[in-house]
């Protein structure tokens, strides 16, 4: 693309009073940015809904403020993605106030075939951590090509990038600034490394500040990126939930990880799946069965692992279920003498080393 049309798609989205919806109508009457920053005042000030708009367009230092960006741009690599243009997200560009133009450092296709976006609270317990790397773990299995996005947040953001990256899935983060900084600066290592298999994406121009704001702004970005959000912990406030009821909100799939009624973090979820704004799911065999992504034939139970190590108190459990066919949590706490807080790590921690099983109804069995 030639340098003047990237100046000008620029300083499109710095007229003031242009957003995402008044923009795509302005540009119906015009066929380029830079054909309306060339149009005579007089003809400008005609166009319907747009009065002054001579003066908008001629404000000091937009242009200015256009080059100083597009300098930042060339010189740090970073890929410009203006609405009209093939390779935008189309999934993002369904929604009526998607981004006019985006900023990308990272080789990677937006539109790939399958592209989930997965979100929870900053506050992520060991069962929330352990179900988001468990779910990674299956998906790459099965869909090793699924491109995972997510906010680069703390808690359950940075713990499915990680994983992502563990299990060599793409992964995208959604940032709620420019590219000439990373929010948290704890979290600069993984964005680096999702770099070589992945992207991070953002509408913010350079030198825009992390403020709490632009974070709610781009809940919508995440929410569009994907064909299905998953919610795993969040509670009953908070950005996840805007983030779920903007994916609602584009008629996208919202998929929850149930928890407990007691579990602060699990209070979100319970609630977007209580008022069937979302799918409960526990694996990902029911994540791909909710986007009929595969035909799935019956799981296969686990096969335990030899010489598995266990701690004192995980040995604890696995003996309370050895000579049982099946056993409630309820039971296992009060059998084992051990907190109703600590037993869920414990039974998540023996699934994962496959010498347990969930059943419905909060049962566990000894595989």
């Amino acid at each position: 693309m030639e340098k003047d049309q990237r100046l000008y798609q620029i300083a499109f989205t710095l007229i003031k009073r242009v957003g995402p919806i008044l923009g795509r109508n302005l540009l119906t009457q015009f066929e380029t940015p830079e054909a309306l920053f060339k149009e005579k005042a007089a003809t400008l000030d005609k166009t319907p809904g747009f009065p002054h708009l001579s003066s908008d367009i001629l404000a000091p230092g937009l242009l200015e403020r256009a080059e100083k960006e597009l300098a930042f741009i060339e010189k740090n690599g970073i890929r410009m993605l203006f609405y009209t243009d093939n390779d935008y997200p189309f999934r993002l560009n369904e929604c009526v106030d998607a981004p006019l133009l985006l900023f990308s450092k990272g080789e990677m296709d937006f539109n790939q075939k399958r592209v989930i976006s997965i979100v929870g609270t900053r506050h992520a317990t060991p069962y929330g951590k352990g179900i988001c790397a468990e779910l990674l773990k299956e998906l790459a299995a099965t869909l090793p090509d699924l491109l995972i996005c997510s906010g680069l947040a703390y808690g359950i953001d940075i713990t499915a990038h990680k994983e992502a990256l563990a299990n060599h899935l793409p992964t995208i983060g959604v940032l709620g600034h420019g590219l000439d900084r990373i929010y948290p600066a704890a979290h600069r290592k993984t964005a680096v490394e999702m770099l070589g298999n992945g992207a991070l994406l953002t509408e913010f121009m350079s030198s825009t500040e992390p403020d709490r704001s632009n974070f709610v702004m781009r809940n919508r970005i995440i929410a569009g990126m994907a064909d299905a959000t998953v919610v795993i912990e969040s509670a009953d406030k908070g950005g996840s939930l805007i983030t779920a009821n903007i994916a609602v909100s584009y008629n996208r799939d919202v998929l929850a990880v149930p928890g407990r009624s007691t579990d602060p973090y699990s209070q979100g979820c319970n609630q977007l799946i209580r008022d069937n704004k979302a799918a409960l799911i526990q694996t990902a065999d029911d994540l791909l069965r909710a986007m009929q992504w595969i035909d799935l034939a019956p799981s296969k139970p686990r096969q335990r692992e030899l010489f598995v190590e266990l701690t004192e108190e995980e040995e604890r459990v696995v003996q309370i279920l050895t000579d049982k066919e099946q056993e409630h949590i309820n039971q296992i706490v009060i059998q084992s003498n051990i907190s109703i807080g600590q037993i869920s790590s414990i039974l998540l921690n023996l699934e994962m080393k496959g010498v347990i099983r969930s059943l419905p109804g909060c049962q566990y069995a000894r595989i």
